[in-house]
């Protein structure tokens, strides 16, 4: 196993400093997919990986790819990475810190002048969390070969297709499949990633082996009714979209809680005309499911289907639901969780498994390759706030065992 730490935890901490000064909201951090703020992290990640001894670029779906050669030019690569989007008013290590850290490990590997057998990529992925056009998983679903041309105009809330926003950002949407990487290319992905969760903090450990990420399915319901003066429509007589909106969001809630690791969410809500002497006679709402087990979450959607039906049917309003994505639970492979807990008991800390409840880019690159995370323990379990945070000895240990890892990575045909 490698000697201690080769990487400067200082520096990981300073540069998710850096990254989260590009932020379209004021005081705090919002960086979306294709936004300018978004082209001044990925211009950002790129330098660092040139730093670090990488080549490195843009892709067309707005990646940014770094490649640090093997011990010969063109052999296949060991893919590390996550995220550099965000959720609205996020903290600013969800994603980042796995992206830093991996570059991180490689410029340890380069200023040691080592070549493995074996190719390195970081990816930073430009989107992950689907904020912007409310669909996910959109970098690496492009590295995967799995996003179908249709994704491609799905719009934003100004009615922007992605393929429009690919163009303005000076990147060419018909260059996709020379974004996407074969079976074969990839020996396996990891990535580090904060736990957003309280386990490892309630258990004194500074990080984790993930075993699987749950599977989710989200939708986007909307609601008609009939608009109407809120002082001259009588109760009986009313279609109240947002009423009937309201019982359905109770209705996910109740669903979620009747099965135990189930959990739902309505993240988003609107209303029309939107004015408070009007009854609502439009709403559109999203629906988001997820379980370990994708038995217990697709009888949850059937069941919250036929409610928001039933529910439609009695208050008189009709009822669309459109499914925006759905994915399957993705296990982690056991030979490389294997490599992962040695690398963990090499730092002396106790190996604890646990199931990743959020979603992350290994659930695209299944498509193409075995996967692996390191969870990092986060304060408080806080994740999707501006209170997200860690500690830089935590950084320290989380970069130094995937450091490890990557040094001792014997891929499966090894």
């Amino acid at each position: 196993m490698a000697e201690a730490p080769r990487v400067e935890a200082s520096r990981i901490m300073q540069r998710c400093d850096a990254l989260a000064r590009h932020s379209e909201l004021p005081g705090g951090l919002t960086r979306v997919f294709l936004s300018a703020e978004g082209r001044a992290a990925g211009d950002a990640v790129l330098g660092w990986m040139r730093e670090a001894g990488m080549q490195a670029a843009l892709d067309a779906m707005g990646n940014a790819v770094g490649r640090y050669e093997g011990e010969r030019a063109g052999l296949p690569c060991l893919m590390l990475g996550s995220h550099l989007d965000t959720v609205r008013d996020a903290g600013k290590y969800d994603g980042m810190l796995g992206v830093i850290s991996a570059i991180e490990c490689v410029d340890a590997l380069n200023r040691q002048k080592k070549k493995l057998p074996f190719a390195i990529e970081v990816i930073g992925f430009g989107d992950e969390e689907g904020v912007r056009f409310g669909t996910t998983l959109l970098g690496s679903r492009a590295i995967a070969g799995t996003l179908s041309p249709e994704v491609l105009e799905t719009r934003d809330a100004g009615g922007k297709s992605i393929s429009t926003a690919l163009r303005e950002f000076g990147l060419n949407p018909e260059q996709l499949s020379k974004v996407r990487r074969k079976k074969g290319e990839v020996l396996a992905y990891a990535e580090l990633h904060i736990e957003q969760g309280p386990v490892l903090e309630a258990e004194s450990l500074p990080v984790g082996v993930v075993t699987a990420i749950n599977g989710f399915s989200r939708l986007r319901v909307t609601l008609r009714g009939e608009a109407g003066h809120a002082g001259t429509v009588p109760m009986p007589l009313r279609r109240d979209a947002l009423a009937a909106a309201a019982a359905c969001v109770v209705m996910v809630e109740r669903v979620a809680r009747s099965v135990p690791e189930l959990v739902g969410t309505v993240g988003r809500i609107e209303a029309k005309p939107g004015a408070i002497n009007v009854i609502p006679g439009e709403v559109q709402f999203t629906v988001d499911l997820r379980a370990p087990l994708d038995s217990v979450r697709q009888e949850a959607l059937a069941e919250v289907k036929s409610e928001i039906a039933r529910i439609a049917a009695a208050r008189k309003v009709e009822a669309r639901i459109e499914s925006l994505q759905d994915f399957g639970s993705s296990a982690c492979a056991p030979w490389l969780m294997r490599q992962l807990e040695r690398a963990v008991e090499a730092r002396g800390v106790r190996v604890r498994r646990l199931p990743s409840g959020a979603g992350h880019d290994g659930m695209a690159i299944k498509a193409i390759a075995d996967i692996a995370m390191l969870f990092v323990r986060c304060k408080g379990g806080i994740s999707h706030n501006p209170a997200e945070s860690i500690t830089e000895e935590d950084a320290a240990i989380g970069a130094g065992v995937l450091f490890d890892f990557i040094h001792e990575f014997k891929p499966l045909s090894a």
